[in-house]
């Protein structure tokens, strides 16, 4: 299972950090991340990261947001700096589990930039 937090309402050039803990089963060579999903709009990829530590971030992002991760609490935290308004959306955490075991959701959390 997932847990996201975090989220909130904030003011444009603000930052908010999001929070994501699993539990379970956890196994080591696992991908992690974050997609957000705005009214309207498909849910795209923010950013993920392996568990080598290996980061890959959107273009809307990048520069701005920081993943990192810590391995013994099995939680990846999202630093969002800088925000804007079109990063409003319900942002989804996301845990690829290996050996085709498929691919775990947490609950959204919403993230609201305001001008």
């Amino acid at each position: 299972q997932l847990q996201a937090s975090g989220g909130g309402l904030v003011q444009a050039g603000g930052s908010l950090r999001l929070s994501c803990a699993a539990s379970g089963t956890i196994f080591s060579n696992i991908v992690m991340g974050w997609y957000r999903q705005a009214p309207g709009k498909q849910r795209e990829l923010v950013v993920s990261i392996s568990s080598g530590g290996s980061t890959n971030y959107a273009d809307s992002v990048k520069g701005r947001f920081t993943i990192s991760r810590d391995s013994a609490k099995n939680t990846v935290y999202l630093q969002m700096n800088s925000l804007k308004t079109e990063d409003t959306a319900v942002y989804y955490c996301y845990l690829d589990r290996p050996y085709g075991l498929g691919r775990v959701w947490g609950q959204g959390t919403q993230v609201t930039v305001s001008s």
